[in-house]
């Protein structure tokens, strides 16, 4: 049979109350340790559980994390034959003197408290103190957009007492960077966390003197992948797209209107979009450049066309003119009518250029003969006008749709010239 023997209960050896012992209510813990003497040092160090989220638009991180502070407190000091340390939780903390660190910039923070205040406060024989809490705190950080998303922030959790300068209370580092320990699961869906490290200095207010201010500095580098997919890809996609109605006839006007008009809706949208979930910064940012300059790009094919349709326009009212003034209209009588299909030789075409305009017949006589119209060929108005082959521009308006030639050489090379300037500036 097994003997148990029980754990010795030391609240029965001490008659007296945890309270007693520790001589809590025989001193005035309202005031610090040593009042009136020189300042107190109080070692601080932090245990980063993790990081919840960074809100660029609210521009603030939410951090969870173990603070720990280190003082010594004489009138806590208790007679110990072991040397052991007491551990109490968070209902002594409210009898006696404890740090009044607060967070700077600081939107919302807590203590948590499930099941019980999450709060651990550890005496010592000789009167050190071990005072540790877990809270969560939901602080500002100034944001810099300029190369967003291609960007990494740094950020700083900083504390401070708020009642004690630096005359009544020494904040410090207890083990200088090695006061900073975070969890090596901690991790974020867009950022990558490059490093933790803390510094400090003095902060000096105006009305109430100098104080020793700590931070926790952790920089973030924001993962590009996920903005490739949303916002660059598709913006690329949308300019490409647009790019296929040069490869359209400039007599198909719907088709190249309504592509046209879809692509230049799709990049609003995604401008849109991505603005949407940023905070209304008054400078330019990175992915804008990159959008903006898409934009631009869909919003020039549409302009290309509508020069290639207007320029096709003037031609066509150039040679209707020029028809009227040079009319090749000749009268067939019916002895000489040539029964025309719509498929005929040129030949055949040529063979009437010797009717004139004397042989013209009267109206009434229509019926019993034949008027041919033959138009001008593009190979005659082109002959006419060899003299301008030195002269690319009047090129371009005398056939139009070598403005579209143009086009699938200028605009992809543009676009890609851009793009390696780009990725090589902000990459």
């Amino acid at each position: 049979s097994h003997i148990y023997k029980k754990n010795h209960d030391v609240t029965k050896t001490w008659r007296g109350k945890t309270e007693q012992l520790l001589r809590v209510d025989d001193h005035d813990f309202t005031m610090r340790p040593a009042f009136g003497g020189p300042a107190i040092p109080v070692g601080v160090d932090v245990q980063v559980e993790s990081l919840d989220s960074i809100s660029e638009v609210d521009m603030d991180f939410t951090m969870t994390l173990y603070l720990r502070h280190y003082w010594r407190d004489e009138r806590l000091s208790f007679p110990s034959t072991t040397n052991k340390s007491m551990t109490f939780d968070g209902r002594l903390v409210k009898k006696i003197w404890v740090p009044d660190v607060f967070f700077v910039h600081s939107k919302r923070s807590f203590i948590h408290d499930t099941t019980t205040d999450n709060i651990m406060l550890r005496v010592f024989p000789d009167g050190h103190v071990l005072y540790s809490m877990r809270i969560t705190v939901t602080a500002m950080c100034n944001m810099d957009f300029s190369r967003f998303p291609l960007d990494s922030q740094t950020c700083s959790l900083e504390l401070e007492s708020y009642a004690y300068t630096d005359e009544d209370l020494m904040l410090y580092w207890k083990n200088g960077n090695e006061s900073l320990k975070t969890d090596e699961k901690i991790s974020l869906s867009q950022f990558l966390i490059q490093k933790f490290h803390t510094t400090s200095r003095l902060a000096f207010y105006s009305s109430t003197g100098w104080y020793n201010r700590l931070y926790i500095n952790f920089t973030l580098r924001r993962h590009i992948f996920f903005f490739l997919l949303q916002t660059y890809f598709p913006a690329t996609l949308m300019v490409m797209l647009s790019w296929v109605s040069f490869w359209i006839d400039r007599r198909a006007v719907p088709a190249r209107v309504s592509l046209g008009i879809t692509t230049v809706l799709t990049m609003s949208t995604i401008i849109t979009g991505v603005n949407a979930s940023m905070p209304r910064v008054s400078y330019i940012k990175a992915v804008d450049i990159y959008l903006w300059v898409s934009f631009v790009f869909v919003f020039l094919s549409v302009l290309e066309y509508a020069a290639v349709n207007y320029l096709t326009t003037v031609q066509e009212r150039k040679e209707r003119k020029l028809r009227e003034r040079f009319p090749c209209t000749c009268g067939i009588s019916h002895s000489k009518t040539m029964m025309l299909d719509g498929n005929y030789s040129e030949s055949d075409a040529n063979s009437l250029a010797g009717f004139t305009r004397n042989q013209m017949v009267p109206e009434e006589e229509k019926q019993e003969k034949m008027v041919v119209h033959l138009a001008m060929s593009n190979e005659s108005n082109s002959s006419r006008n060899r003299g301008l082959k030195g002269h690319v521009g009047l090129r371009i308006i005398q056939n139009t749709h070598a403005i579209d030639k143009y086009s699938r050489l200028i605009f992809p090379g543009t676009y890609i010239f851009f793009n390696l300037i780009y990725w090589s500036v902000f990459s």
